[in-house]
């Protein structure tokens, strides 16, 4: 297991389409390891393939019980809405509020090719849709319903939560 390089702002891979996984071999096991590893290096909740460089429909959510591996994903349906801040691992120190459902649930594979499906609230919602997101070419900021923050704002939000 490794930790893989973080692909930033800029980079255009962040901007391509991911393709589907057919191969459940090794070498996706070791791509799912190294992501974890990334991820908890990070600090994050989530990581998808093309935030390490990979052009394939994989990613991993970790809202606070561990990591959930999703390959080739489909979301099923999604209701209600959270209005929540938000950041990116490949966007460092940029944050803002974004809407998103408040429920979601998704269809995906595991690391051995079998179907499950996951329902996910809050947070794991959040990191979910954001996951895929990236899948499809998009950041957090695309979204019609993005508000930038300072670093400030999110700061003084922070202080707001611990006080």
């Amino acid at each position: 297991m490794a930790i893989r390089n973080m692909r930033l702002e800029g980079d255009d891979i962040l901007r391509k389409k991911s393709r589907p996984v057919e191969k459940f071999d090794r070498r996706l096991w070791e791509l799912l390891d190294d992501m974890a590893d990334t991820l908890a290096q990070q600090n994050g909740a989530g990581l998808a393939g093309v935030q390490v460089g990979v052009l394939r429909r994989v990613f991993l959510v970790d809202a606070g019980e561990g990591p959930v591996e999703f390959i080739n994903p489909e979301i099923l349906a999604t209701s209600g809405s959270q209005r929540v801040l938000e950041g990116c691992l490949s966007y460092p120190g940029q944050w803002g509020m974004i809407t998103r459902p408040n429920q979601v649930r998704i269809r995906a594979q595991d690391r051995r090719g079998r179907w499950f499906e996951l329902e996910g609230e809050g947070l794991m919602a959040q990191a979910m849709l954001h996951e895929n997101g990236h899948l499809d070419g998009l950041a957090f900021k695309d979204d019609p319903t993005f508000t930038p923050l300072s670093e400030e704002e999110v700061e003084a939000m922070a202080e707001g939560e611990e006080g």
